[in-house]
């Protein structure tokens, strides 16, 4: 089953496991992982439930039977764009602190309709986008061809997906909620690993506040709130965190009046 092996294959890499680190934890030989990722052999199903727990999947997602959708997929088809045409300021922090003088890679994770993907590739950057909304990335590359510049728009899931390049930014609003706590350090180690040296990683993420309810169009099971100053812990080392805010403010995504509470920050590679 090739879309398996290419699964295990690319767990083990984001892991950063060897074929013999990743069979050690199975209790199985090297050679076992290396026809697993051949797609000579496959693991039997109580080999796959031990690979799933170590990997924090399911055993559906490793034999390709698992679908994920959201709400915003049917969002995003309705005329107009969903979240407006206004450009994040987070946005145009990257061009200040970031100026494509010369040949830059910005990855958007979550890009939505691809708002802001566009905007960069107008200023200049060389972008990927990709969400897990295919509604959205239709937009996004019909936004795109009118603007006359080039978007990697690609549909993937970012709990499970593997870069294999390394950006120069890394771009992601109103995205990390649906990133649970568990897998909060491997997917912002992962994205720190392959993020260049002077790069910048710019990001928002909702936080819980007693004070505030929770918003109406909340995906309850899908969406968890972040506590203060937990994005920020996870950049530490090499890591100089150059901006970050906590603010409150209203909003009406949802057709109701509701309040946020978001933290935001811009950290930049150092070593």
């Amino acid at each position: 089953m090739k879309g398996l092996s290419s699964r295990l294959a690319a767990l083990r890499r984001e892991h950063k496991l060897t074929q013999k680190a990743m069979a050690e934890a199975l209790g199985l030989s090297r050679q076992t992982v290396s026809n697993w990722e051949k797609g000579e052999i496959e693991p039997n199903i109580g080999v796959l439930t031990k690979i799933a727990a170590c990997f924090g999947v399911s055993t559906d997602y490793l034999l390709g039977h698992e679908t994920y959708t959201t709400h915003y997929e049917e969002k995003y088809r309705q005329e107009g764009f969903y979240w407006g045409e206004t450009i994040n300021a987070l946005a145009f922090e990257v061009l200040k602190r970031l100026p494509p003088v010369k040949p830059l890679r910005l990855l958007d994770v979550g890009c939505g309709e691809g708002q802001a993907a566009v905007f960069f590739a107008r200023n200049g950057y060389h972008v990927t986008a990709f969400d897990i909304a295919a509604s959205g990335l239709e937009k996004g590359r019909a936004l795109a061809q009118a603007a006359g510049v080039p978007v990697d728009f690609f549909q993937a899931d970012l709990l499970r997906h593997a870069l294999a390049e390394e950006f120069d930014v890394i771009y992601s609003t109103d995205v990390l909620e649906y990133v649970p706590p568990e897998h909060r350090r491997r997917v912002l180690g992962h994205w720190q690993a392959h993020t260049a040296v002077g790069g910048l990683h710019v990001l928002d993420t909702f936080v819980e506040k007693s004070f505030i309810a929770t918003a109406p169009d909340w995906e309850h099971g899908k969406e968890f709130f972040w506590q203060t100053g937990e994005l920020f812990s996870h950049y530490a080392g090499d890591w100089k965190i150059e901006w970050m805010e906590e603010p409150v403010f209203a909003c009406d995504s949802a057709g109701v009046p509701h309040q946020h509470c978001m933290d935001r920050m811009i950290a930049r590679r150092m070593a």
